[in-house]
Order: structure tokens, then sequence, then C-alpha cells
């Protein structure tokens, strides 16, 4: 099978996960991929992802290209962090892709604030970098969803230039469905990354 990539680069999405599904593993494979093909990833986070995870799906990159992956805690204010994400991706050369993983609260309502910040690190990107936000989805209580979830803050985030996607679980197994805003992808997860089912 063929290893996933994104046919469209230069773009901010907003990923709503379903949990221990593999968002963060989406991340990481993604980040592989922008390293690989010269870029350099800007990954924002509260927890590191797991070594042994992340051994995996760089295990086909040299310590030289690894060393483009650059790695910063989400502790603390968002509008500090987004300004020092900011700040790396004008003074790094060949930022290609900046991943926020699980960078609001799991659960509730995202503040407006954290939304605000998301919007103005939209407008700061430079061309040809992808932003890749990850967080956890919510069931539509309302029932007006044929999604199994939805993305919290949806119309703020379209508002600010963000395409929404989901990454859920299609059947038992390694399968998922990516879907990115009307395109959907059947994906199985695999120790080295996705690959396109």
């Amino acid at each position: 099978m063929a290893r996933f990539s994104l046919v469209d680069k230069d773009q901010a999405i907003h990923l709503a996960v379903e949990g221990s599904v593999g968002g963060t593993s989406l991340g990481l494979h993604l980040a592989a991929d922008a390293i690989e093909n010269g870029g350099r990833v800007i990954w924002a986070c509260k927890e590191m992802p797991n070594p042994t995870r992340f051994s995996q799906l760089f295990s086909h990159l040299s310590f030289v290209e690894s060393s483009r992956f650059h790695a910063m805690n989400l502790a603390g204010k968002m509008d500090v962090a987004v300004s020092l994400i900011i700040q790396l991706m004008n003074s790094l050369p060949s930022v290609s892709m900046i991943i926020l993983d699980d960078w609001c609260d799991s659960s509730g309502r995202i503040s407006k604030n954290e939304t605000s910040q998301m919007a103005r690190l939209v407008e700061q990107k430079k061309d040809d970098c992808t932003i890749l936000l990850i967080s956890k989805g919510s069931i539509d209580a309302s029932n007006n969803s044929s999604q199994a979830i939805v993305a919290r803050a949806a119309s703020d985030m379209q508002e600010s230039g963000y395409i929404i996607a989901t990454l859920t679980r299609a059947k038992d197994g390694p399968f998922r469905t990516l879907k990115i805003g009307d395109n959907s992808r059947d994906l199985k997860l695999e120790e080295a990354g996705f690959s396109c089912g």
C-alpha cells in the first residue's frame, strides 16, 4: 500500500480526532514527510509524543534530517506560545509545517482567546507552510451531523481560514477515515505511519 501524504500544501487544517485513534501519529507521520521533502517542522504540544512511537515514525530519516524537527512545550499562555512559534517560523529557514498537538482542553468549548490566537497564527504564516491543529473532537448532541465526531469551534476556525478535518475509526482494527473538507480517505495505521487503504 502507498504511504499517505497530503496532496495540498500551504493550508491550515483544524483536525478533530476521536480518542486514541492516532491523531498524534498522523501529525508525526506528516512531520516526517515534510522533513523528508527538505522542510523543517515546528511541533508544539502540552505533552511530548511517546518516544517509541516517535522513533518508529522517524526511523527512515537520518539524524541530520531529524534535527529539523523543533519541539516546544505549550505550557503557559497561548498568546506567548503563538508569539514564539511565529518568531521561530520567521527565524528558521525552510519551515514547511507547524503542528500544534492537543493545543486546547480535550473537552468543552474552545476559548475565544485560543481561537483568536490560532487566527493570528494563520495571518502570520508564510507561503508554502502548512498549519495542522490536532484536538479531540466532540459528539454532536443536536444529531444534526452524520459524522461520528465534529470539530469544536468549527465556525470560528473556518472564519479564520482553517479547513475542518476529522480522523475517525472506520471499523475495528487499524483502519481509519480521514476527512479533510469534502474529501475523504480510508487509511490504515501501521508501525511506520499511515498507508492509503
